[in-house]
Order: C-alpha cells, then structure tokens, then sequence
C-alpha cells in the first residue's frame, strides 16, 4: 500500500519551513505596522519619567503616579526649557535628546570612543533642574533612572525603574518609600568632592533626617539591587561632575 505523501520527512520539512516563513512574515508585519505606536509610547514613558524626577507628576499620598498621557507632552514642554547633549567639552542643544539610547552611549564609552550625555534642563516656581539619565546593573537585569539635580549637585528628585528585580524586594526601587529618600542627598563631599550616594544597609540614619552623608537606607533583602542603584548613580553621574562645574 502506497505512504501518504503527508507522512514523509521531506512533506514534514517543508511544512515545517513554511510554517517558520508564514509566521515569521506575520511578525514582522505586525512590528512594522505598531513600529509608530512603539515609538510614541517610548517617548510618552521618557517624558514622564523625566518630569516624573522634577516633581511633575500625579502622586497621591503614598503612591507613584506619572503625569497623563493625555498631559505629558503639553507638561514637558511648559516645564523642560532646554534638552543639552555633552561630549566631552562641548555641549549642545537638541530637541530630541530624550531619544539618546543610553545602553547604546554607554558601548561606545566602554570602546574608547566619546559618549553623548543628555541632560535636561527644567524650570519650576522659578528654580532650575538638571535632570539626568542613567542606567546600571540590578541582580537579574538592568536597572535604570532620572535624577533631578541643582546646580550643586544636590538630588530634587529621581526616579528609578527596572527590566527584573525580584518582586517584592529589588522591584520596590521604583517605589515612593524608597524614591523620596533621595531628595536633598548631595553627591559631592563639604569639601566639594564627588562621591555619589550609597544605598546602604549599615546607614544609622533610617528615616534620611542627615542629608550630608552621601547615604539612603537599603531595601531589606535586596542588597544587589540596592549596589547597583549605588553603582549606577556614582559611575552615571560622575561624568556630569565637568558640566556643573561651569554653573559656578
């Protein structure tokens, strides 16, 4: 008795291949057809992000809440006032600075070549803000912010977020308990000297009442995520230090 030409490796094959075709060609339509939906919410999350930091936002008691799509882009342009881009010595503006990949900028540091540094310059009840991008390594994957600095350095907001901490622990660093503990945390010494902030375990000051002494209370079981957030703000912010030298 003849084989049913469906039972053969050659028919399994070829379906096989034309299935991974099919499908393949299904996705890559469907990316090309969001591909201007993606891009406008990725710029919607930047901007709020960044007003977010400066203390834009919807927050109610205890909760984090951004300001609304429906607001953001009419909010970021009455608050943001300038978008700067620094590479090396030179810094210049750019009105799309927002879209700078960090991950990417970052690469190119670690090849040897000169990196761009977006900063964000905002405005409100007549006091600046220098609110900066950074990203970093948590436990499971990356880790990143905004902080909002004056012009000495001294932190007016952040806000931080995360691709994989661990619920309930190194997740909460996008939390308010945590975010707030930031404000009025200087990340230069008295002396003047850069030296981030530390998210420590061992700090004596819970509640954050000393804000000279370049630390924030860890999140309890977290302590990966929280050297990452460490890490992160003294390596990322650093290269800002040249930049604020010139607002003195």
């Amino acid at each position: 008795m003849a084989s049913n030409k469906t039972d053969t490796n050659v028919y399994t094959l070829l379906f096989a291949i034309g299935m991974v075709l099919v499908v393949g060609a299904l996705l890559a339509f469907t990316a090309s057809s969001l591909r201007g939906k993606i891009d406008a919410n990725k710029k919607i999350e930047k901007q709020q992000n960044i007003l977010y930091a400066m203390g834009i936002n919807e927050n109610d008691e205890s909760s984090a809440v951004f300001v609304s799509k429906d607001k953001v882009d009419s909010e970021f342009s009455k608050y943001i006032k300038k978008q700067l881009v620094i590479e090396g010595d030179k810094v210049s503006e750019d009105k799309e600075a927002y879209l700078i990949d960090i991950k990417r900028q970052q690469a190119l540091a670690k090849e040897g070549k000169t990196r761009k540094l977006p900063l964000f310059v905002g405005e409100k009840d007549g006091k600046s803000f220098y609110i900066a991008p950074i990203r970093g390594k948590g436990l499971w994957d990356a880790i990143w912010g905004y902080v909002a600095l004056d012009k000495s350095m001294v932190v007016q907001g952040v806000f931080f977020d995360h691709k994989g901490e661990t619920p309930g622990l190194g997740a909460n660093i996008k939390q308010r308990f945590f975010m707030d503990d930031f404000y009025g945390e200087r990340l230069l010494t008295e002396a003047g000297v850069f030296k981030g902030i530390k998210v420590s375990k061992s700090n004596a000051d819970p509640k954050n009442i000393d804000k000279n002494d370049n630390e924030v209370d860890a999140i309890a079981g977290a302590t990966i995520t929280g050297d990452g957030v460490s890490a992160m703000i003294k390596s990322e912010l650093r290269q800002y230090l040249p930049y604020f030298k010139t607002l003195k």
